[in-house]
């Protein structure tokens, strides 16, 4: 006995299924982008010439050095204690690290750079953001 070809109905009816399913498996199939997430908004003309703005609350640190502006995270990288701020750069008063204005370990036990955070400059305002 031979096989009935398929009819049209069954061909158009597998078209318009696959036509359907395909965004729906594109969504579990393609790595999600995240956005960057804005953790501070400053105004460009708070930014103090060769120095830092630092903000305790979010234990973030806004520098300005020259043209560069960035951001350091207050966290030291050898415990998780606070670092506070000096004319030099960070030190840590639990152990005694201590780090560069730019974030470079000078002395430890610490043995990685603070973190630094994305900075982008958005009109009038710097915008500090967390990336995952």
């Amino acid at each position: 006995m031979e096989k009935a070809p398929p009819s049209r109905r069954k061909f158009i009816k597998t078209l318009v299924l696959i036509a359907v399913s395909l965004p729906l498996l594109g969504k579990f199939l393609l790595p999600r982008l995240k956005q960057p997430k804005t953790i501070l908004r400053v105004p460009k003309k708070d930014l103090p010439g060769g120095g830092a703005l630092v903000y305790r609350e979010k234990k973030i640190a806004l520098i300005k050095d020259g043209g560069d502006i960035y951001a350091l995270g207050l966290t030291c990288t050898h415990l998780g204690c606070t670092v506070n701020t000096t004319p030099q750069g960070f030190v840590c008063h639990c152990h005694g690290s201590s780090f560069s204005s730019r974030g470079e370990v000078l002395r430890g036990p610490a043995d990685r750079p603070l973190k630094r955070f994305a900075v982008e400059e958005q009109g009038n305002d710097v915008l500090i953001l967390l990336t995952s």
